[in-house]
């Protein structure tokens, strides 16, 4: 029987550095064949556009029908099955989940009938903004809050984003504590601390800036995870709840805009609207004038990051932010803001 193909499944939340991790680990690659499948929350996806050119052909597929660990049977399933049809079959799959998935229900999977002879669970990586944990900001956004969370486990009036952020911890076989370099001396130790103490036995903890880790270390980790379930659901969760929860806290929406001719004024828009709408994450592309080439925009919290990434060519000049938060978006007003 052939060997197990090794996936990976790399969580965490919103902003907190995953899709540039995942370029990172696939640009030195190293002629090891990886095959990635992407989640994005929303009506559509644009981490796909982030990571093109850095798989073969067919080896990066997205699934963009809502959050991956509440469509395990329809659609990650049935993905997984044609993934492994393939021929050459990849050496290692990548599964990016969106930053509102639960990693248990996924990792439970792995376990069904069809995949369960010919994939295994290298290893859960989660990735944690180093510098919105330090600031509280994903657990109630205060650190008094965070301060009573951390001394009690037993509260039952915890927000659903500080209990997804404990799932994505408790799962975890590696945390990657993304974004030190922006955690002031000794803030990357407390934190980390913080997160081992909330982490499943074994876990390990690694730091870095801008997710730059080596392949050979989120590779292989060898966890088997499908077969470690126990080990790996979180304190607020008890056996009858665990398989049971949804996403009305959040929503999104695309916004399409016109070509731009002046970036730090869209640059001020988008960073008054965040703060005034409370937005949790901003991402995608956009055509300003006179420039051959696409403008990539990522936000998360308050931090706004642009880059020009590759000429359009001939894909259509096309300006689409996704806007991702809880729920009660005021939709109309974040557009006006935003569009000027």
């Amino acid at each position: 029987m052939p060997a197990k193909i090794p996936a990976t499944v790399i969580t965490g939340f919103l902003g907190s550095g995953k899709t540039t991790m995942i370029r990172h680990m696939l640009d030195n690659a190293n002629g090891r064949r990886i095959a990635l499948i992407i989640n994005e929350f929303g009506e559509t996806g644009v981490d796909g556009g982030l990571l093109d050119g850095c798989c073969a052909p067919g080896d990066i597929i997205e699934l963009n029908n809502g959050c991956i660990c509440c469509t395990v049977a329809d659609d990650f399933l049935p993905t997984m099955e044609k993934l492994l049809a393939r021929e050459p079959r990849p050496d290692h799959i990548v599964i990016e989940t969106s930053g509102l998935a639960l990693p248990q229900p996924l990792v439970r999977a792995f376990a069904w009938p069809g995949i369960a002879t010919k994939v295994t669970v290298d290893g859960v990586v989660t990735v944690v903004d180093g510098k919105a944990v330090a600031e509280g900001r994903f657990a109630e956004n205060e650190d008094a809050v965070e301060a009573q969370r951390e001394a009690d486990d037993s509260l039952d009036h915890e927000t659903p984003l500080s209990e997804l952020f404990e799932d994505q911890i408790a799962c975890a076989d590696m945390i990657v504590l993304n974004k030190t370099d922006l955690l002031a001396q000794g803030e990357a130790e407390e934190v980390a601390t913080r997160l081992l103490a909330e982490a499943r036995p074994g876990a390990r903890i690694l730091k870095a800036h801008k997710g730059a880790l080596p392949l050979d270390v989120l590779l292989g980790i060898n966890a088997a995870a499908e077969s470690d379930m126990d080990s790996r659901a979180a304190p607020h969760h008890d056996s009858e709840e665990e398989d049971h929860h949804d996403h009305d806290e959040f929503e999104s929406f695309v916004l399409d805009l016109p070509e731009i001719a002046d970036v730090p004024a869209l640059t001020a828009r988008l960073q008054q609207a965040i703060e005034a709408h409370d937005i949790l994450r901003l991402k995608g592309f956009v055509a300003v004038a006179g420039k051959p080439m696409r403008l990539t925009v990522q936000a998360a919290g308050p931090r706004i990051e642009s880059y020009f990434d590759r000429p359009w060519a001939t894909a259509p000049r096309q300006s689409r932010l996704v806007v991702i938060g809880e729920a009660g978006l005021d939709r109309s007003a974040i557009e006006a803001a935003i569009l000027g």
